[in-house]
């Protein structure tokens, strides 16, 4: 029941940073680009929770989002994203040991790119919709890297006041943050 609790806690504030995200213009880069902070919360339920909670909260995120802005297009963008996202950042914070969460975090926002321009690519029917990928990426560093600060700092917090003990996926595991 904690980790349920925790969990819905995960996807509200996830859904509050989006719908926070979605009010700050950022006129000065290409449309349509967002920071990407929510993914600091993705980013800390891979750590604690694995990849399956880590993608209901991701998935859960987009539905809540389409649902309060009523931005249906925009959902599958979301979705998409979302979904890339977290399979790619679980994939690389397992598997690639020597690669900190900031590494993990660059990963996570190139591959949301990735995913938001095949749906583009697919719902346009125009597959130079992928010309628009490098400056989406070259965003994605630094949005990446401030998400990969923030999660570090966040999981160094979360641990050092042991709330997620018995909620762990894996509580043996000892990689490091940094």
């Amino acid at each position: 029941m904690k980790k349920l609790s925790f969990l819905s806690l995960m996807v509200a504030m996830a859904l509050s940073l989006s719908v926070i995200e979605s009010l700050i213009p950022l006129p000065f880069i290409a449309p349509g680009v967002k920071l990407g902070i929510s993914n600091i919360v993705i980013l800390i339920c891979i750590v604690f929770f694995g990849f399956k909670d880590s993608l209901i909260v991701g998935v859960l995120k987009s539905i809540l989002l389409m649902l309060v802005t009523g931005a249906v297009t925009s959902f599958f963008y979301s979705l998409a994203g979302s979904l890339l996202s977290v399979i790619s950042m679980n994939f690389a914070y397992k598997k690639i040991k020597s690669l900190s969460l900031i590494g993990v975090s660059l990963i996570g926002s190139s591959f949301h790119s990735i995913g938001q321009l095949l749906v583009a690519s697919i719902m346009l029917e125009n597959i130079k919709m992928f010309n628009y990928l490098p400056i989406l990426l070259l965003v994605g560093i630094f949005s990446g890297y401030f998400v990969g600060i923030s999660s570090i700092f966040t999981c160094e917090k979360l641990k050092k006041i042991n709330i997620f003990n018995e909620l762990m996926v894996d509580n043996n595991e000892k990689k490091q943050l940094r």
